[in-house]
């Protein structure tokens, strides 16, 4: 029985202090984006994905976000923490120009009125700071939609329009940025 006591104490000391020293939740989570945009949670037994995005999700928190927080005409990582990842399971268009099936680190460049989205070939590492513009694989321009109700996380996601047609839609603040996709 002392046995049994002295397992169960030792058990419940190594928990609690792993739990200490374990870190709390990061303030920028990350999500994936699919398309199709059920792909995760129901999709249809068969159905394949054609593009998965994965990127970190900040807060707004009352801050002034393009222009101040995201400044204009620099480089931004689409999110927090690590550079978003964008997977085209498949040869795709986007905003009207080919991508190659890969796995790209994906970044845009805000201005008041549009964005330049770049697709670059480096992978894995933290924001923006060691983004070397001469492994871009693809750069398009999509033009601002002001919105009247704040998004408070920035926001990635995919609408289907049918015939292999669809919408990729990125928010944050007060803006909102669209790109045709067909696959």
């Amino acid at each position: 029985m002392r046995i049994y006591l002295l397992l169960f104490l030792f058990a419940g000391s190594s928990s609690m202090a792993f739990a200490q020293n374990f870190r709390g939740l990061d303030k920028s989570p990350m999500d994936a984006a699919y398309l199709p945009d059920n792909y995760a949670h129901d999709r249809d037994p068969g159905e394949k994905a054609v593009i998965k995005i994965y990127y970190s999700r900040p807060q707004k928190n009352d801050r002034d976000i393009f222009g101040s927080k995201v400044p204009y005409g620099k480089v931004w990582r689409l999110g927090a923490n690590e550079s978003a990842e964008f997977k085209a399971y498949q040869d795709i268009t986007i905003g009207g120009k080919q991508l190659k099936a890969g796995t790209y680190s994906i970044f845009a460049i805000p201005e008041k009125d549009q964005w330049t989205i770049i697709f670059n070939s480096d992978l894995d590492y933290w924001g923006a700071y060691s983004y070397n513009e001469k492994n871009d694989v693809l750069r398009i321009t999509s033009p601002v939609k002001p919105i009247s109700a704040d998004v408070e996380a920035f926001s990635i996601q995919f609408e289907e329009k049918g015939d292999n047609a669809a919408i990729l839609r990125m928010a944050w603040d007060k803006t909102l940025v669209e790109i045709a996709v067909s696959f």
